[in-house]
Parts: C-alpha cells; sequence; structure tokens
C-alpha cells in the first residue's frame, strides 16, 4: 500500500523498522516514509495532522530501542536530509539533519578545520547529535552549535540558536518540544594542518573500535553517566559484564553497551536494561538514567 503526497513522496504502510536501528531489532512503522527534502518532510507531517496521527522521527537509529510491537502513526527517517556546505569566511558549517556525524567529522578534519575531532566515533546523524547534545572524549554539540533549523508539527520551518536550546549534560529543550531538526549550523577553527588534524581524528577513531563493541549490533552508550560517577564502571564493579537475557548482552568490551548476539528481541534489550538499573539501585541508591530513547510498548 502506498499513499502519495503531492510531491509525489510515497508514505508507504506497514514497513519494518529493524533493519532502521543500530541495535536491528523493532516492530514495524504503521506507515512510513524517508522524505529527502525539507519540503517533502514539512507536507508529511502535514499528511500525518490532517489524519490526526502521532509522528515518530527517527534518524539513523543509533540510540533507538523500537517495541516489538512496532509502532502506531507516521514513522518519519531523516536519514536522506543530507548535504555539507562550508563558509570559508566564517568558518562554519552547515549540514542537514540526517548527515553522519562521523562523515561530518572526516569531511571537516579533511578540511584542515578543527574542533569536531572528538565527534568521529559518534554513530549517529546530525539531528540526533543536536537533540541530544550528544559528546564523547570531553566535546559536546553544545560546544560548536551556531543556529538549528527546525520545523513544526504543522509543517512551519523556523531558525533558532543555542540560546533557545537549554543545552545541558545529554540533552536539549529539542527533546521536549514539537519541533525537528532538519539541520545545523556549527563554527569551527580554520587554517589548521589538514593532515595533522586528520591523523587526530583517525586516532580517536581507533581509540573507539579498540574500547567498544562495534563489531555487534549496539545502541551506543545505554546509560547517562551519573557525575561524579561513571556508568561503566558501575556496571563492571556489579559483575555485569557478560549479563545476558535473551541474545542481549551487558557487553564484555565496554559495560556501559549492551550488544545483540544475533537475535535479541527489543524486550530483551529492555528487560536488560531494567535489570541493571535494579541492581545499580540497590548497591549504590543511584538511579541510573538511559541514553538510549525507548519508544513504542513494552
Amino acid at each position: 500500500m502506498s499513499l502519495d503526497l503531492q510531491t509525489q513522496t510515497s508514505i508507504r504502510a506497514n514497513v519494518s523498522l529493524a533493519g532502521l536501528t543500530s541495535m536491528r531489532v523493532g516492530g514495524a512503522a504503521e506507515y512510513f516514509i524517508s522524505p529527502r527534502t525539507a519540503t517533502e518532510l514539512a507536507e508529511s507531517l502535514s499528511w500525518a495532522s490532517d489524519r490526526h496521527l502521532p509522528v515518530i522521527i527517527i534518524g539513523a537509529g543509533s540510540n533507538l530501542l523500537i517495541s516489538d510491537q512496532g509502532l502506531a502513526g507516521l514513522v518519519i527517517c531523516t536519514r536522506h536530509l543530507r548535504g555539507i556546505e562550508f563558509d570559508e569566511k566564517s568558518g562554519q558549517v552547515t549540514a542537514g539533519a540526517g548527515e553522519p556525524v562521523a562523515r561530518l567529522a572526516m569531511q571537516i578534519a579533511n578540511h584542515g578545520w578543527t574542533g569536531f575531532e572528538w565527534a568521529i566515533g559518534i554513530p549517529g546523524t546530525v539531528g540526533g547529535l543536536v537533540v541530544m547534545n550528544a559528546g564523547a572524549q570531553g566535546g559536546c554539540a553544545a560546544d560548536c552549535v551556531v543556529a538549528v533549523e527546525i520545523v513544526d508539527l504543522t509543517g512551519k520551518t523556523e531558525r533558532i540558536y543555542p540560546q533557545d536550546l537549554d543545552f545541558s549534560y545529554r540533552t536539549s529543550a529539542l527533546q521536549k518540544s514539537q519541533q525537528l531538526v532538519t539541520g545545523a549550523t556549527f563554527r569551527f577553527q580554520m587554517g589548521g594542518d589538514a593532515a595533522a588534524i586528520a591523523l587526530d581524528t583517525d586516532t580517536k577513531l581507533k581509540a573507539r573500535h579498540i574500547t567498544q563493541p562495534y563489531h555487534l549490533p549496539n545502541c551506543g552508550s545505554v546509560f547517562r553517566n551519573p557525575l561524579p560517577q561513571f556508568a561503566a564502571r558501575l556496571i563492571q564493579d556489579a559483575g555485569l559484564k557478560g549479563y545476558q537475557i535473551g541474545n542481549a548482552q551487558v557487553s564484555e568490551l565496554h559495560a556501559n553497551f549492551i550488544v545483540n548476539l544475533g537475535n535479541a528481541k527489543a524486550q530483551d534489550i529492555f528487560n536488560l536494561i531494567e535489570h541493571i538499573k535494579k541492581v545499580i539501585g540497590d548497591r549504590h541508591s543511584i538511579l541510573l538514567e538511559t541514553e538510549v530513547k525507548m519508544i513504542g510498548n513494552f
């Protein structure tokens, strides 16, 4: 079944979402679309609004856990909203919401600009980077964001700025809003040694691959660090490395990662998350909060 917008963009029904998440789990979307322009995205939102359907946005699916039961309403995948533009005068870079963060980081390094090397191993997209204020190795999105392009559920577009985003550790105001990111502009330092910056970026990427389980499906860091503690240390010290429910396992390489050993269900992963939270809560009276976003019924 397909339902066409005026732009001839196809909205499909009953589309499996498992292959669109880095965990490789999850049920089907009632309706699904992956628009290629901001206009198509706006019209998709209008289509859903006219039918009073809920809207769920996914990017690279790298920090999502989608229920095995699937999702009602319209699921919009923004991974095709790509493009990177360099402004040689201002040191600003504008990227589409679906642009992979790792690809953006490598292009910035190759351009000889510095300030984004920390992002090379982040598996998500620009949209997710901004919404989550994602970070690594001492850097985060809030350090370099200049402006964000958004669209609301009626299709109205707007440009907003850091003072509107209320950035804090692994969060922003966009997590609680009805506005969706279509692109973002960042500022970096120009005029660096491209070869040296690229080497530093590549070194950081290799370090992440050594310490994190990139060889198995995962959703990145599962829990926020309950500062000044570190989630991985708490989980490891509790003896939970390698702990398994179904085919979901606490990574033996990095305790703040859960991996899919092959046939895990979303419910297995959810149950493992809840088990970890209970163990750490009982041992330390700390309530771990998830970085991974869980959507649907569990």
